[in-house]
């Protein structure tokens, strides 16, 4: 249960942070504006809980095909990268920008569509791959899903209460120093295995 429980906290907290600022909250933001926050907040959970689900399932093959020394390693890097990601930002393209506005759908099937197509290939879904490899898969897919839809939530909440956007360029600093701060807790980790 100890394991479950650091998987959970650990994914929640990794995927939280790595929301905070991406496009998939600007995506929340513009479905709010258009239809009620919980059939919004009902399709990005549907969505994440998918897109997640298979994350972990990739990560929970590569972290029986490697040495655990070398994946700590690599999610060590790949939590830099991470970092410089989230530095660079997101912004939603005009087609994103468009689907989001123009959809005649029912609003849970539009945001469940528009978020599972979001995420594919997305930092929150390599750094639920990356988790998976390192910690139980349960855990490592209830917390990014659960950190994912609470980011989320926090976007639709803001957006409709405040009408107004987060600092964009304190929320990028604050989540890029925890990836770099997570990824050389790795990278350490990794050479004491190593050595």
């Amino acid at each position: 249960m100890d394991g479950f429980l650091v998987a959970l906290a650990v994914s929640f907290g990794v995927i939280f942070v790595a929301e905070l600022g991406d496009k998939s909250q600007l995506m929340a933001l513009t479905f709010a504006t258009r239809f009620r926050p919980w059939p919004v907040l009902i399709g990005i959970t549907v969505a994440t809980a998918v897109v997640h689900l298979v994350s972990v399932a990739v990560g929970v093959g590569l972290g029986a095909a490697l040495p655990t020394g070398w994946i700590a390693l690599l999610a060590g890097l790949a939590f830099l990268g991470f970092g410089a990601w989230t530095l660079r930002g997101d912004s939603l393209t005009e087609e994103e920008r468009s689907r989001a506005e123009r959809t005649n759908r029912s609003a849970i099937v539009a945001v469940s569509v528009a978020f599972f197509l979001a995420e594919l290939g997305d930092k929150t879904m390599l750094a639920t791959i990356t988790l998976a490899t390192r910690y139980g898969w349960f855990g490592t897919w209830l917390g990014s899903t659960v950190g994912m839809v609470a980011a989320d939530a926090l976007a639709i909440m803001v957006g409709r209460i405040l009408g107004r956007r987060l600092p964009d360029k304190i929320i990028r600093y604050g989540a890029a120093a925890l990836f770099a701060a997570c990824g050389l807790w790795l990278i350490l980790d990794a050479v004491r295995e190593l050595t």
